[in-house]
C-alpha cells in the first residue's frame, strides 16, 4: 500500500489545519473518549431488549416472552426518550469525527486515504463476524460501508460537509416519516377499512405474523443452546440482514458521519464555543427533543403499543425530535465534561477509550449470560430485570477498562485493529 500522499490530500490536511481552533489534541481527544464512553454505555441500555428478549420485543412490548414488568409502559416511554436512538446518534457523530482525527494523522505521516479504505474494509469483517457468530444487532458492517462513502467527501470544506450532512438528515426524516407512517395507518386505524386498502391491510397483518412467527423460531434456537444452529439459521435465513440494515439506517447514517466531520473540523468537540451558547442550544435541544418525543410516547401509550405504531415511532417519527437531542446532549457532554475529573469521569473515558473493546465484549458478555449453552436466561428476565443486567455490565466496564489501559497502551481489539490495519504488530505494554 503505497504511503506517499496525493496532492489533494495534502492540500485538505493544510486547509483543515486552518479550522481547528488553537486546542490542543489532548483536549480534543478526551472530550471524544468521554463521549465516546457515554455513548457505549448508553448502546447497551438501549440494546439490552433485543439481547434478552426477541427483537420484535425491542420496539414492540408484547413480543417479550414473559410479562414486561412495565405496568403502563412507563419504561418504554422512559426508555423512548432517554436513550433509544440517542447513543447510537452519538456514536455515529464520533464516528465521523474519528475518520477525520485518524486522516488527521495519517496526512501528517505522509499518508493517504487508501489507509483508511483498508480500515473501514477491516472493521466491515469484524461487523460480519459479529452478525454472524455473535449478535445480529451488529452496527459495525454498515458503519464501515457507509465509511467508505464519507472518505471522499473528506476533501470537502467543513462547511460543505455540515450542510450537506443536515440536508440529507431532512431528507431522511421524511422518507422515514412517510414509509412507516403509512402501515400504521392502515393496519391499526380506520384508514385501513377505507376501499381499495383492505387488501394492504390483510397483506400487513400477514407480515406482523410472520415477523413473530420468525422471532420465535430464532428465540426456541437461542433457549435450546444450540449454537451450530443458530449460525447456520443466520447464514442461511439471515444473511441478507446486514445489507437491509445498511439500506434502512443509511439515510441516517451518511448524514450523522458527515455532521461529526464537520462538527469536528468546527471545533464542536474540543470546546472551541462560547460555552454559555452550547450550554443554552445544548439544553434547547435536549429538551425539545424529549418534548417531542415524550408526545409520541404518550400517543403510542394511548393506542395500546401497537405493533405498527410503535415501529412507525421509533423509525419514522423520532429521527427529527431525535438528532435534536443528540446534537444537544454532546453539546452539554462537550462543555461540562472537562470539569468532571473524579474517579467515575476517568474510568468512563477509559471506557471510551477501549469503546470498540466494550462494545464487542458487551455481546459476548451478553451471549454468555442469555443463551442456552450458558445461563440460559433468554427470554426469562422482564424489563426491570435487564436494566439490572445493564446496571452490571456497566460496572464491568468501567472495572476493566481503567486498570488495562494503566498498563497497555490500547484496549485488546482496538490493538488487533490497528495491527492489522498497518500489517505490522505493534507493541501493547506501556
Amino acid at each position: 500500500m503505497s504511503t506517499i500522499p496525493h496532492a489533494a490530500d495534502k492540500d485538505l490536511h493544510s486547509d483543515a489545519a486552518r479550522d481547528f481552533a488553537p486546542v490542543s489534541a489532548a483536549e480534543r481527544i478526551s472530550s471524544l473518549d468521554f463521549i465516546r464512553g457515554i455513548a457505549v454505555m448508553g448502546i447497551l441500555a438501549a440494546n439490552i431488549v433485543a439481547f434478552g428478549q426477541p427483537f420484535t420485543a425491542y420496539m414492540y412490548p408484547d413480543g417479550f416472552l414473559v410479562p414486561a414488568g412495565d405496568p403502563g409502559g412507563w419504561q418504554w416511554i422512559a426508555q423512548f426518550v432517554a436513550v433509544d436512538g440517542k447513543m447510537r446518534g452519538l456514536f455515529t457523530l464520533l464516528f465521523g469525527a474519528g475518520l477525520y482525527l485518524f486522516m488527521e494523522r495519517t496526512w501528517a505521516r505522509g499518508g493517504t486515504r487508501w489507509r483508511q479504505m483498508w480500515r473501514l474494509f477491516i472493521l466491515m469483517l469484524f461487523g460480519m463476524i459479529h452478525f454472524y457468530l455473535i449478535w445480529p444487532g451488529d452496527i459495525l458492517f454498515y458503519y464501515a460501508v457507509v465509511g467508505f462513502v464519507v472518505v471522499p467527501c473528506l476533501r470537502w470544506g467543513p462547511k460543505a460537509q455540515f450542510w450537506t450532512g443536515l440536508i440529507g438528515y431532512v431528507f431522511g426524516v421524511l422518507f422515514y416519516a412517510s414509509f412507516m407512517s403509512l402501515p400504521y395507518l392502515v393496519a391499526e386505524t380506520s384508514l385501513g377499512e377505507a376501499e381499495g386498502l383492505s387488501e394492504m391491510r390483510e397483506d400487513l397483518v400477514t407480515q406482523k405474523a410472520e415477523t413473530i412467527a420468525e422471532s420465535a423460531v430464532q428465540s426456541e434456537l437461542i433457549r435450546s443452546g444450540d449454537y451450530a444452529g443458530i449460525v447456520q439459521y443466520r447464514v442461511t435465513e439471515q444473511w441478507s440482514e446486514p445489507l437491509t440494515n445498511l439500506i434502512l439506517f443509511s439515510l441516517e447514517t451518511l448524514p450523522l458521519m458527515l455532521l461529526g466531520v464537520a462538527l469536528y473540523r468546527f471545533g464542536f468537540f474540543s470546546g472551541a464555543f462560547d460555552p454559555r451558547k452550547m450550554k443554552m442550544w445544548g439544553w434547547t435541544g435536549l429538551a425539545l427533543g424529549a418534548a417531542v418525543h415524550l408526545a409520541i410516547g404518550l400517543v403510542m401509550q394511548a393506542g395500546g403499543f401497537s405493533y405498527y405504531g410503535t415501529l412507525a415511532a421509533f423509525i419514522g417519527w423520532s429521527p427529527l425530535p431525535r438528532l435534536a437531542m443528540v446534537l444537544g446532549i454532546a453539546a452539554l457532554l462537550v462543555t461540562y465534561s472537562p470539569g468532571w475529573t473524579g474517579w467515575l469521569a476517568e474510568r468512563v473515558r477509559a471506557a471510551g477509550r477501549a469503546a470498540f473493546t466494550n462494545y464487542l465484549g458487551t455481546s459476548i458478555v451478553m451471549l454468555i449470560v442469555f443463551h442456552g449453552w450458558a445461563l440460559g436466561l433468554y427470554g426469562e428476565l422482564n424489563r426491570p430485570q435487564l436494566y439490572l443486567v445493564t446496571a452490571m455490565t456497566w460496572v464491568l466496564m468501567l472495572a476493566w477498562s481503567k486498570p488495562w489501559l494503566e498498563r497497555f497502551r490500547y484496549g485488546p481489539l482496538e490493538w488487533l485493529w490497528r495491527c492489522l490495519t498497518y500489517g505490522r504488530v505493534f507493541p501493547i505494554k506501556r
